[in-house]
């Protein structure tokens, strides 16, 4: 269980990091309002999701679940780093 407590943790703090740097964002004025409200739509769906999977398997997450999430979180940082580095500003 000391596996999965650490990838729920690692799971955590890039939830935590992904809210932090969208954030940022928005005070810097490299995500327009649309870009926000799509970024944070696309986090509450991959916390829906994480938390249909906990459901399914009385709170925990397999490692085809962490590895779907990671998979998930890594595409969702790739977009916050287009978004914010993109011509467009508020």
């Amino acid at each position: 269980t000391l596996v999965l407590a650490q990838s729920s943790q690692e799971i955590r703090d890039r939830k935590i990091n992904q809210q932090d740097r969208i954030a940022q964002g928005v005070r810097s004025g490299q995500l327009t309002p649309r870009e926000t409200s799509h970024l944070e739509h696309q986090e509450a769906a991959i916390n829906h999701e994480e938390r249909a999977m906990r459901a399914q398997d009385n709170g925990h997450l397999t490692a085809a679940d962490r590895h779907l999430i990671n998979k998930q979180q890594n595409a969702e940082s790739k977009r916050i780093y287009r978004d914010k580095h993109n011509a467009r500003v508020r």
